[in-house]
């Protein structure tokens, strides 16, 4: 048994490791969730009508992509359920791939339009404000130190930090029992900032992408992950043999998406396809074929803010 459970955690670990090594800047097209926890056949995605002759006036990156002729959308690779990518086939899915791929319709540009650019928190803001990517969709906390280099659609999800750790685990319960553990977040993410406060005492070891944070739990490197419940749900939903989310969320975190800062009129075009779909039930339809299978229940997303 224990020379089971030892190859099991080696073959995520292993699995993890070929995710951490994603890279950006391919094809991509919005796929299906894959399987269900459980083995049950996961909901179909919505299909979404790309629209004839779409207009943003006043928006250098749509002015930029219509010349190309294709989006470049930032989105993280290593995110089960949220934005994830799979190293044999390259195919990208999850919840923000298909919010992404479906504002990409309405701004005209159909899944074979879309270049895919895996990025990295601590790279956002600097992506976006380069011009390296159209927009950016993942997992993307809206703050005010955010909005002074870039500027955010929506929010269009609402997530809180939690912890992930080992399904052994008995220690760690939630937040107040981190005191003397090793708590791995990433570079650039609020979750970070947030253990890293005092009140935790928590010892903190920052990595560059979640899936590294993963590994090292499995192979207790470390004692807990700590990121938005969403991002953690979706790892312990894909190895529920391994690991777990305890105690409850002790942040909120509004997710936007990432837009040129003084691109107004892209920002808004956007706000306007996520409220058009969150209407007319497309947005739930995502939500269920994906990140409502790593076990979130669903909710009403927060009403946009046009600014």
């Amino acid at each position: 048994m224990k020379l089971r459970k030892t190859a099991a955690v080696a073959a995520m670990a292993a699995a993890l490791a070929l995710t951490a090594t994603a890279c950006g800047g391919k094809e991509g097209s919005a796929g299906d969730a894959g399987k269900a926890p459980g083995g049950k056949d996961a909901p179909a995605a919505p299909k979404y009508t790309v629209a004839k002759d779409a207009k943003v006036d006043g928006s250098p990156a749509f002015k930029a992509a219509k010349t190309r002729g294709k989006l470049v959308i930032g989105a993280k690779a290593d995110q089960p359920y949220l934005g994830f990518e799979d190293q044999a086939t390259k195919k990208r899915s999850g919840f923000d791939i298909e919010i992404a791929t479906m504002i990409a319709a309405d701004l005209g540009f159909s899944p074979e339009q879309i270049e895919w650019k895996t990025v990295n928190s601590d790279l956002r803001e600097t992506t976006i404000a380069q011009g390296q990517v159209d927009y950016y969709v993942g997992t993307y906390s809206i703050n005010d130190k955010r909005k002074k280099q870039v500027g955010f659609a929506g929010p269009y999800y609402k997530a809180g930090a939690d912890l992930l750790v080992r399904k052994d685990e008995n220690s760690i319960t939630g937040k107040e029992a981190v005191k003397g553990k090793k708590v791995c977040s990433i570079k650039g993410s609020t979750p970070l900032q947030e253990i890293k406060k005092p009140e935790y005492g928590a010892e903190v070891v920052e990595l560059g992408k979640y899936s590294d944070c993963v590994q090292q739990l499995l192979s207790k490197q470390v004692d807990a992950v700590t990121t938005d419940d969403s991002i953690l749900k979706g790892y312990a939903a894909q190895n529920p043999t391994n690991l777990k989310v305890v105690g409850k969320p002790f942040t909120t975190e509004l997710y936007g998406i990432g837009v040129s800062k003084d691109d107004k009129a892209l920002r808004t075009a956007i706000n306007d396809s996520i409220t058009k779909h969150v209407k007319d039930g497309t947005y739930k339809k995502i939500y269920d074929s994906t990140l409502g299978l790593s076990g979130s229940t669903y909710a009403e997303p927060p009403a946009v803010e046009n600014y």
